[in-house]
């Protein structure tokens, strides 16, 4: 009986170890144990990082930034938010970094700044980490790469001024698109990308809680035409009215030119530039680059447009009197202006000014310098300006987002992302923001250029205001300001602060007192 008992009990046995065998053979294989940590209770360092978007991840950091001797305490959130489809399914993740003050006390007075950068195609990198943000790029004063790479506080930063959201569009940083079935002409276009924008910065707004905060839109380069567009859409769409919008570094925003107009007005840009470059004739060389420019501008305006006009009609004579003023501006011979027709080609121009120093100037920065395999040519080899920023830029950002603001992902973050073909089509954006104006008497504009960009120059930039309100109705509350660096006027010390001062004055100008009433 007890052999009976005994054998019984160690069947029971065995079949309860080895069903605690399969149970635990069945479950995940736990994370390593950290160093002196128990097994059981020790993380994964690895467990959130993923090569595919989430719909909705956030991280929240808190900071301090010394703004003009002043400490500015905010949080950071770090996040993705989904684009929705008109059956509210979400079709794409943006991700967004937004900073807010956080020893202020009523966010209804709060100014919301909403940044953009452009491309199409690139992230808001450049601004966020350049410009106005809490931190910036380690650069020299001139704008130039310095290793070892990295980031610092920026003193220059907007954060004391207003709350700032920066935002990357579809394949651009860490935005992707969810839903593979949706056609990319969704996102990838000059209208497409206003209307989706739109509707996010709607749910942004809504999620925030800042419905009644004065808001300004900034976009920089193609930045420029998406805020413009999304002024009059969020306006018209979203019954979302602004305050002000600032233009840097602004494109045509599709107000036509035609090749006379075009060929006429890169000349002020040549001008800067070859004084830039000492390459003037001495009674100009010796003047102010401000003091210089004014007669160039006329001339443009006064003498070149019409000379071009006339084309092939226009006389020997008068042809040669052109070209040697052209020249007298430029820093390029009289033969090559006329081989030209009058009309230098920006990448010519690029070659040729500093040609017998086998040189190359930037495109977006003129005041850099590159070098080519060949003197002979009618273009760089490269952009000479684009590649220094891109060598300072991506380490610094990579670095800040995921460490300083701990966002964890494997994705690579796109400075230049995959958007193309990018439908162009129907760009009235110039014009969008005309109308907005005219229909909002709070809404105010900024331009600013850089005098040695030869991407966005600074003429046509002054060029785009005169031809949005040809009648001079709204002249009063468009603004344009100038600095002597190129398409990112920022990455200059002198500029930067400079720069930050005007939008500060201009988030000021365009609040009114309380209770003035919207009305002409």
């Amino acid at each position: 009986m007890q052999k009976q008992l005994f054998t019984y009990l160690l069947l029971l046995t065995t079949l309860f170890v080895q069903a605690q065998r399969n149970y635990t053979e069945s479950q995940p294989a736990a994370a390593p144990a950290a160093p002196g940590a128990a097994a059981a209770s020790a993380p994964d360092k690895n467990a959130a990082f993923k090569r595919e978007l989430s719909l909705e991840q956030k991280s929240e950091t808190k900071g301090e930034v010394t703004i003009k001797g002043q400490k500015i305490p905010y949080k950071a959130t770090a996040a993705t938010m989904p684009v929705w489809d008109e059956n509210g399914k979400a079709i794409a993740a943006l991700f967004y970094v937004y900073y807010e003050r956080t020893d202020v006390t009523n966010r209804d007075t709060r100014p919301l700044l909403i940044s953009f950068n452009g491309g199409p195609g690139t992230a808001s990198v450049w601004m966020h980490i350049g410009y106005t943000g809490p931190r910036k790029l380690k650069i020299d004063d001139e704008g130039y790469p310095v290793q070892p790479y990295g980031f610092e506080e920026n003193p220059q930063s907007l954060l004391d001024a207003a709350d700032i959201v920066y935002i990357d569009p579809v394949n651009t940083g860490f935005s992707r698109i969810l839903d593979k079935t949706v056609p990319t002409s969704k996102f990838f276009g000059v209208n497409a990308d206003i209307k989706y924008l739109a509707d996010w910065i709607n749910t942004f707004v809504s999620r925030n809680k800042r419905w009644a905060s004065p808001k300004f839109l900034i976009g920089e380069s193609y930045g420029t035409a998406r805020v413009s567009g999304l002024s009059l859409e969020l306006q018209n769409t979203h019954w979302m009215y602004l305050n002000g919008v600032v233009l840097v570094s602004p494109t045509d925003l599709g107000l036509k030119r035609d090749e006379t107009s075009a060929g006429a007005l890169r000349i002020p840009y040549m001008a800067a530039t070859a004084w830039h470059h000492k390459k003037l004739p001495a009674d100009l060389q010796s003047k102010d680059l401000t003091a210089m420019l004014p007669e160039v501008e006329a001339f443009t305006i006064n003498e070149l447009m019409p000379a071009l006009a006339q084309g092939g009609s226009l006389s020997k004579e008068k042809r040669q009197e052109i070209a040697k003023k052209i020249s007298r501006y430029t820093g390029i011979g009289v033969k090559e202006v006329l081989e030209q027709s009058l009309s230098i080609p920006f990448d010519y121009f690029w070659k040729e000014l500093l040609r017998d120093q086998g040189k190359t100037i930037g495109r977006l920065d003129s005041r850099y310098i590159g070098i080519d395999k060949k003197d002979a040519g009618q273009r760089p080899d490269y952009n000479s300006e684009l590649t220094s920023w891109e060598h300072s830029f991506t380490p610094a950002i990579n670095m800040y987002l995921r460490d300083e603001l701990g966002y964890k992902t494997d994705l690579t973050y796109y400075i230049f992302g995959p958007v193309r073909p990018w439908d162009n089509n129907n760009n009235n954006t110039g014009d969008d923001l005309r109308q907005a104006m005219m229909q909002n008497p709070y809404l105010n504009l900024l331009v600013q250029s850089g005098y040695y960009d030869g991407a966005c120059d600074f003429f046509n930039a002054k060029y785009n205001l005169w031809q949005m309100d040809p009648a001079g109705k709204i002249q009063d509350r468009m603004f344009w300001e100038g600095y002597r660096s190129g398409h990112m006027m920022y990455l200059r010390k002198e500029d930067l602060s400079t720069s930050t001062d005007h939008l500060r004055a201009f988030i000021k100008k365009s609040i009114p007192k309380f209770g003035t009433p919207a009305k002409f």
